[in-house]
């Protein structure tokens, strides 16, 4: 998108239902709901829910035969079984174990937010608005037949099959989650329409050890899967340059019909469950990158969601309320002081301190790969490897 017009306002609808708060699994659990509300309510304090062609949406819960697109019947059954009878433990299914822990809106709760983002990718493929963000999705390790890392229903695979089924040729997941997108990856892994692109904490140091150079799709889509792992500790320079170095060529030789993107924001140098070093303003920058990419590849179709971000108070609200803002093409200022009434509901749903402005006072800024390469240099060779992975595949040179 052109520099002139990043501050258009674009068309977007925000799918947000309070229910899926519900989506909870307990008290101790990292996967806090109180996340999703503290981000719906700072957005709701900057008026972003009001601003021009935004509209607030709320989609029915997934059905069966939406579900069944990616995950099997008898798991379908398993997570029914397990919201009637929390108190078992499926393992063989992923259910009642120390990551997915039962309770009894297990199944509706996680089909009410798979609702979100299939209703999201159905009104951006039918053309009712460009952009669409489902914040409280993103649980891209679900597997067909398997919960896994606090995922029950895989909403981006389920949204993904969804634009399939309506006739869309080629889509592009992009995953800048800290983990990698095991379970959209495998959804897709033999499917040549779908591109899964996944920026990830290295497989060595962090669940679920998968997202090595080497998975590069199956034999019928050779090139489909494409991975790049980055070094524990890696930060706001080392995510830019390997997101740049990748993400952008693979989008243009692939020239998705619909951009769906995942933005966990447990890349965060705060969050309790990984290991690299990012800010709240890097992770604007992606957004803005991903916002762009849509219009210049994707004839501005994007689908956006959630994901991982265990900081709930200092990070999340903050991260995906830039998303929000950017896909409105009504960017908030870094240096914007939060509210002073949601800065008091932080204080009242937690009993910390909220963060003071929209910021983490970084000025994040990235050598471009093609300006030179430092063979010594571990985010060089990760960057390297992902490339010299993929990019023939795509008729590019590594």
């Amino acid at each position: 998108m052109p520099e002139a017009e990043r501050d258009t306002p674009c068309g977007l609808h925000l799918f947000w239902d309070e229910a899926v708060t519900a989506y909870d699994f307990g008290p101790g659990h990292p996967m806090d709901p109180t996340r999703l509300a503290l981000t719906m309510r700072l957005v709701e304090a900057l008026g972003l829910d009001t601003g021009p062609g935004v509209t607030v949406r709320s989609a029915p819960p997934a059905g069966e035969s939406t579900l069944h697109l990616v995950h099997t019947r008898e798991y379908v059954e398993a997570v029914k079984h397990a919201a009637a009878h929390p108190e078992q433990s499926d393992p063989r299914h992923g259910l009642g174990t120390d990551d997915n822990w039962s309770f009894p809106a297990v199944h509706s709760a996680s089909a009410l937010i798979a609702g979100q983002s299939v209703a999201a990718a159905e009104a951006v493929w039918r053309g009712d608005t460009p952009h669409a963000v489902n914040f409280a999705g993103g649980l891209h390790h679900a597997m067909p037949g398997k919960a896994s890392g606090f995922c029950v229903y895989n909403d981006p695979a389920l949204a993904i099959a969804r634009l399939l089924e309506l006739g869309a040729e080629r889509i592009a997941y992009v995953d800048v989650d800290v983990h990698h997108g095991d379970g959209v990856q495998e959804a897709f892994w033999n499917d040549p329409r779908v591109l899964t692109v996944s920026l990830h904490e290295h497989p060595a140091t962090l669940f679920p050890q998968t997202g090595w150079p080497s998975e590069t799709g199956g034999p019928d889509a050779p090139g489909s899967a494409a991975n790049l792992p980055l070094p524990a500790g890696t930060g706001d320079a080392g995510w830019l340059r390997a997101f740049h170095a990748l993400v952008p060529e693979l989008l243009e030789a692939f020239r998705p019909q619909v951009l769906v993107t995942q933005h966990g924001a447990d890349t965060h140098l705060e969050d309790p469950l990984a290991h690299l070093a990012v800010t709240v303003d890097a992770q604007r920058l992606i957004a803005e990158e991903l916002h762009e990419l849509a219009h210049r590849y994707a004839d501005g179709r994007w689908v956006a969601t959630g994901g991982g971000g265990y900081a709930v108070v200092d990070v999340v609200p903050r991260t995906w309320t830039h998303l929000v803002a950017t896909a409105a093409g009504r960017p908030v200022d870094p240096a914007t002081e939060t509210p002073e009434a949601w800065r008091a509901e932080v204080y009242r749903r937690t009993r910390r301190p909220a963060p003071l402005r929209m910021t983490d006072g970084a000025r994040p800024a990235w050598r471009d790969f093609e300006s030179g390469y430092d063979p010594a240099d571990r985010l060089d060779q990760a960057i390297l490897a992902g490339r010299r992975a993929v990019f023939p595949h795509h008729g590019l040179l590594a």
